[in-house]
């Protein structure tokens, strides 16, 4: 699905350059639920910023769906965020005098599917149903607490259906049940056959997925398969495992 082949990033200023990622390869399969992790400043923002399409390497090839996208002008990039990818961020970058509806509704209304409006609130009222927040569609954000706005954030990702969802801290600001209630969204997700990537520097979060790479100083250190820890068994056995840390602490 995503073909990463040497890719480089670097950041100039005046003389100074920084290199942020340094001939990084790395695949991505159809149907996979990957973890980054690295501590802050091993690269592993960057990396998710050019799988995002949100930034363009300065050299190396990254192929999505069998195209090279970072050869793209902006304006097919901004098609491929739209129509491809998904994004959740730690923050959860709602409008905050908008309701849920019509948060989520936002990447429909710049789709360039040409949608009714009953289709586009059809989607997003769907969208909101698969988070759980069906009950929820008028409420502001103010009104939700933070998993639940997390969850609208989620459902905005969704909506118009991305073969691909990247999140970056997506646990950051939320606390240890709401981010094992988060995780079993995208384990369910997953197994619905929604492919994740997911970028957190807790191991106890990276544990629920099936995959680990580790970043380092712009390099890849370790690419791991491993047995993933189930988040419905998690919660069921929650007050046995109140001493499991899955608060991510930020950058």
């Amino acid at each position: 699905m995503a073909v990463l082949k040497d890719i480089t990033r670097v950041y100039r200023s005046g003389k100074l350059s920084v290199e942020a990622v340094r001939g990084i390869d790395l695949t991505v399969r159809a149907g996979e639920f990957t973890s980054i992790m690295g501590a802050s400043g091993s690269g592993k923002s960057t990396l998710m910023n050019i799988l995002g399409c949100l930034d363009k390497p300065t050299s190396g090839s990254y192929m999505l769906n069998g195209e090279d996208v970072s050869k793209f002008n902006k304006d097919k990039l901004a098609s491929v965020r739209n129509q491809t990818l998904g994004f959740v961020f730690q923050s959860f970058h709602l409008l905050p005098r908008t309701s849920a509806l019509e948060n989520v509704e936002l990447p429909l209304i710049y789709s360039e599917k040409n949608l009714s409006w009953k289709q586009i609130h059809k989607m997003a009222k769907e969208a909101l149903e698969i988070v759980g927040l069906g009950d929820r569609v008028k409420h502001t954000p103010n009104e939700l607490s933070g998993g639940q706005q997390q969850r609208v954030a989620i459902a905005r990702a969704l909506v118009s259906k991305p073969g691909l969802l990247l999140a970056d801290e997506p646990t950051g600001n939320l606390d240890s049940r709401t981010s094992l209630e988060l995780i079993e969204l995208f384990q369910r997700l997953n197994r619905d056959g929604l492919t994740v990537l997911m970028v957190t520097h807790e191991p106890d979060v990276a544990r629920f997925s099936e995959r680990i790479v580790t970043l380092r100083d712009g390099l890849i250190r370790s690419d791991k398969k491993i047995e993933p820890r189930d988040a419905v068994e998690a919660l069921t056995n929650w007050k046995d495992e109140e001493d499991i840390e899955l608060i991510n602490e930020g950058y």
